[in-house]
């Protein structure tokens, strides 16, 4: 669940910019036309989307008008149920202790902080008593390659990598027999986030699965998708160009401290449909969260 205290700074800026004042509006006694307005115009500036932010407001005018409420505060308690609503779209991770070997293949784009978030996923695991290999599989960029072997020192986590321009499928198969051989029981498979066309990044992602599928039963089991909440309704064509072209089971919001536009986790939610699956709530290993939406939603509104 989420830490209360890190979820709460983390969401500082969007509630002090936008929800703030979504929930000075409900301190007037009666609803009418100028709160919608206002609501929706909040909720936009907030990174929720205009089609979200549509679709909610019409759920709960429904709502409003199916109960016959009139006062103001009234909306605030059924939009928050709805939003919560939104986001419980998720199902259990399919990482467990009964596996041999879990894979999880990490992808997104450069800059979105996905070495990082590997780093805090490798963290996160290894408290929860997995053995936790990762496989510098971005061999496009030396300095991903160097960024990994650091974080993962940090981390605690064993390094599988080659040269800088080696074949990232070498990469992954010698990190599966690494983990094999020594008994790991996670491995967090790094990628590019940028090769010279989508279709090459698109073809060596697939080659990796391919690889990881015939080593090890259903692998992988997650793709997860880190996105960086800054980037706002950017980080939602990203999410449509990967989930087009890669099975992605989740996303992960990196920098969500550094936004005031933390809305887009309901576009991802309700666009997409795919799952937030942890939160980044801060630079530290352990400011990784699994994503809590009811939480996440009373943080939003400073309760």
């Amino acid at each position: 669940m989420l830490g209360t205290n890190k979820l709460w700074q983390s969401l500082e800026r969007t509630r002090n910019a936008f929800f703030g004042q979504i929930t000075g509006l409900f301190g007037s006694n009666e609803i009418d036309e100028e709160l919608w307005d206002d609501l929706e115009a909040l909720l936009i500036q907030a990174d929720v989307g205009v089609a979200t932010t549509q679709s909610l407001i019409k759920t709960v005018r429904e709502a409003v008008a199916r109960q016959g409420l009139t006062r103001a505060n009234d909306v605030e308690k059924i939009l928050k149920q709805e939003m919560i609503s939104l986001l419980n779209n998720s199902h259990d991770l399919n990482i467990n202790h009964h596996r041999l070997l879990n894979v999880i293949l990490v992808v997104g784009v450069n800059g979105s902080g996905k070495t990082t978030t590997i780093a805090k996923l490798a963290h996160w695991y290894r408290e929860r008593g997995y053995r936790v290999t990762l496989a510098a599989a971005d061999t496009f960029r030396a300095a991903a390659i160097s960024q990994l072997q650091t974080w993962g020192e940090r981390a605690g986590a064993t390094v599988v990598a080659h040269q800088p321009g080696a074949d990232p499928g070498a990469v992954v198969f010698d990190a599966i027999k690494s983990c094999q051989a020594r008994g790991a029981t996670l491995l967090i498979v790094d990628t590019a986030g940028r090769l010279h066309t989508k279709y090459n990044l698109m073809k060596e992602l697939e080659k990796l699965r391919n690889i990881m599928a015939r080593q090890v039963h259903e692998a992988p089991h997650e793709t997860l998708l880190v996105l960086d909440a800054t980037t706002g309704q950017n980080a939602i064509s990203q999410a449509r160009h990967f989930k087009e072209s890669v099975k992605v089971t989740g996303v992960v919001l990196a920098k969500l401290d550094g936004t005031a536009k933390g809305g887009v986790v309901f576009a991802i939610a309700r666009e997409l449909g795919l799952p937030v699956r942890f939160v980044g709530t801060g630079e530290q290993l352990s400011d990784l969260e699994e994503f809590d939406p009811k939480a996440f939603v009373d943080g939003l509104f400073g309760e």
